[in-house]
């Protein structure tokens, strides 16, 4: 069996990007951390790394267990907390993994009467996946995804929370603002606007643009909702977003985009017997109104 000190290294090494750093946060010598990743070469007959000067590269298999540290560690992390969880009588942990961008607001508004209605249950959430929200799902790294774009895999589940449609965001003194719904060659003379997603899961891209052989005069990304609706607001760029979001937002309209984009935001989980918290949890999310 593989010892999981080599995995801790090796990920510390990636983080830190120096073998010195990477043993004061393991909390050992630099030679205990040579040691152990020379004994493990001796015993697999395999090299980890390479020097180049004073940098070190990863081998193949090196590269290898590397990324078997990124999917193992975690789990067994959660584990451990699991585990002190269980030691002080605490019911559990919950960890959410977001997919949407804008459900930030949404999100809180579950997690407030969860948090009231199970005390003893820990909740985490996070937008960091190393390889993704459904493989971080499928890893263990957490337990629920919320994503609009499921995609069905064996070992997972989803349920749907609430249906809305993706409009195009416009300033209301924009020209574009006068009209019931955009063409894709309205958008040859706008900057659009989009989270800092791959054009490939962008709606506004494959189901609008794309299709028609189209493109915006210019495309930005942006980290934050709140930004994005200001830059918006201020008529220098368009965004296409989900309706609810612009219910509240002053200057800003909806247009609809071609004949409509409806989604869905769904949450996943893996299939078995799940804790009878993470069953509240989903339902507590079905039953808050957007």
């Amino acid at each position: 069996m593989i010892d999981i000190q080599p995995l801790a290294i090796l990920r510390e090494i990636d983080r830190t990007g120096s073998l010195t750093q990477a043993a004061d946060r393991l909390n050992l010598t630099q030679s205990a951390v040579s040691h152990a990743i020379r004994r493990f070469e001796e015993r697999y007959g395999v090299k980890l790394w390479e020097r180049e000067g004073h940098k070190l590269r990863l081998t193949l298999a090196g590269d290898y267990l590397l990324g078997l540290a990124m999917r193992v560690l975690p789990q067994l992390e959660h584990g451990a907390i699991v585990l002190d969880h269980y030691a002080r009588g605490r019911r559990g942990a919950i960890r959410v993994g977001m997919e949407c961008h804008p459900c930030q607001d949404w999100l809180m508004r579950v997690v407030d009467p969860f948090l009231a209605e199970w005390p003893d249950v820990d909740l985490d959430v996070t937008t960091a996946f190393q390889f993704g929200g459904l493989a971080a799902l499928l890893g263990h790294e957490i337990d629920i995804l919320v994503t609009p774009d499921p995609i069905k895999r064996p070992g997972v589940e989803y349920e749907a929370v609430f249906d809305y449609e993706l409009v195009l965001a416009v300033a209301e003194t924009h020209p574009l603002a006068q009209k019931q719904q955009v063409a894709p060659e309205d958008l040859a003379r706008e900057t659009l606007i989009t989270y800092p997603v791959a054009r490939e899961r962008l709606d506004i891209y494959t189901h609008f643009l794309v299709p028609a052989h189209a493109l915006p005069r210019r495309h930005r990304t942006v980290e934050t909702t709140d930004l994005m609706l200001r830059l918006v607001a201020s008529g220098r760029a368009v965004s296409a977003t989900p309706d609810w979001l612009l219910r509240e937002v002053k200057g800003v309209k909806g247009v609809r985009i071609g004949e409509g984009i409806a989604k869905s935001i769904h949450l996943g989980h893996r299939t078995g017997r799940a804790a009878t918290y993470l069953d509240g949890f989903i339902d507590l999310a079905k039953s808050v109104e957007i």
